[in-house]
């Protein structure tokens, strides 16, 4: 009998959101509201639609494996040479392919935990060891489950060979700022590679939390990786993509890329989409402003929401985490929850988000009740 390996066999199956559609008909509703998987609310940019239509009859070749026009706008933006750029089949392809460049059996990769769920995970499937630093817990003064860099850096020994910063963090929303970053980057041996995770970058509004491409010159073991699935509104079509200090570092990642993983579509729905940014930051206006309006509500029920820098708000809520969201889905609202931890809750539309308050005012004082 043919068995996968030990570790493969071990893995938790990664959990996506559920759809909408099939728990409305579940429960018979006409409509359930889907707050689970970071998506934006708005439709596709009217210039991502019109790029593929022009590109849709080219669906019968393969697709450039370099993704080149992708590659030179990217790197034109960010004012970097092109071969510091590596583009992906979205941000976690580009997780995962770092750990298959860096990692052998018996090293290891460090990242908070509670953080980006697909870390671990990665670290088995490379035979890596995985280290998690517990996030610093609500303290006086200052944020909730965010980075605690300075036992992160401890944590750091001569088989580290990755270390994932996602920030803003994955699913707390708190972000480190420049200060503690920059001493953290300091800290960290040179022969270990940091990635600063910014997959919500674009819905940061805090001054204090730096840009990681700005931290990233000047120091070569830094790579930043983003992604065009949020922001963007590109979720469907998966693209991401990794800016690296040192060209090294992005050959590396490129080396170990699935051929042609970056589709024609894709290539010409980013470019077209970064063609766009005035538009996409005038969306990511609004979310945040949304995103505001949703803390102060929750704020108002008495749940300890603390400020958020991504396109969701995250409810500490503990054992009762499992519970809550399992009501608010029997009230036609998907959450993303994380047993005994808490709730993640995408920023929708207003409506989107009225719907969700509405449902868990019923779920709480149901609760109350029984």
């Amino acid at each position: 009998m043919v068995s996968a390996r030990p570790a493969v066999q071990q893995l938790p199956a990664y959990r996506p959101g559920r759809n909408p559609a099939d728990l409305a008909r579940e429960i018979g509703v006409e409509r359930a509201v889907k707050l689970a998987s970071n998506e934006v609310a708005f439709p596709p940019l009217p210039a991502v639609v019109e790029a593929l239509a022009a590109t849709a009859g080219e669906t019968n070749r393969y697709p450039d494996n370099g993704a080149v026009v992708l590659t030179a706008a990217l790197a034109e933006r960010y004012g970097v040479d092109p071969d510091q750029v590596v583009t992906g089949c979205g941000a976690v392809m580009l997780c995962q392919q770092l750990a298959q460049a860096f990692n052998d059996p018996g090293t290891s990769i460090a990242f908070a935990w509670r953080s980006f769920e697909m870390y671990p995970l990665l670290a088995r499937v490379a035979g890596a060891r995985a280290v998690q630093v517990p996030l610093v817990p609500g303290r006086p003064g200052g944020p909730a489950d965010t980075h605690d860099l300075e036992a992160m850096a401890a944590a750091v020994d001569g088989s580290t060979r990755v270390v994932f910063v996602c920030n803003p963090n994955n699913p707390t929303g708190t972000a480190v700022r420049r200060r503690e970053l920059e001493r953290f980057l300091d800290a960290v041996p040179t022969d270990t590679l940091v990635v600063l995770d910014e997959a919500y970058r674009e819905f940061v509004t805090d001054p204090e939390v730096p840009d990681g491409l700005e931290l990233m010159r000047g120091r070569p073991n830094v790579a930043v990786l983003r992604t065009f699935s949020k922001a963007w509104g590109l979720a469907g079509l998966r693209v991401g993509y990794l800016v690296a200090e040192d060209p090294a570092v992005a050959d590396a990642v490129r080396r170990t890329h699935v051929p042609f993983s970056v589709s024609t579509l894709a290539q010409a729905a980013a470019v077209a989409a970064l063609a766009s940014e005035d538009e996409v930051r005038r969306r990511c206006a609004a979310v945040t402003a949304e995103r505001e309006r949703l803390t102060a509500a929750l704020r108002e029920r008495d749940l300890d929401v603390s400020d958020s820098q991504a396109n969701f708000v995250w409810l500490p809520l503990g054992e009762e985490a499992a519970g809550l969201a399992a009501a608010l889905e029997s009230r036609a609202v998907i959450t993303r929850p994380f047993a005994g931890e808490g709730i993640r809750v995408t920023v929708g539309t207003p409506e989107e988000d009225d719907v969700f308050l509405a449902a868990l005012d019923q779920a709480r004082s149901a609760a109350t009740v029984a």
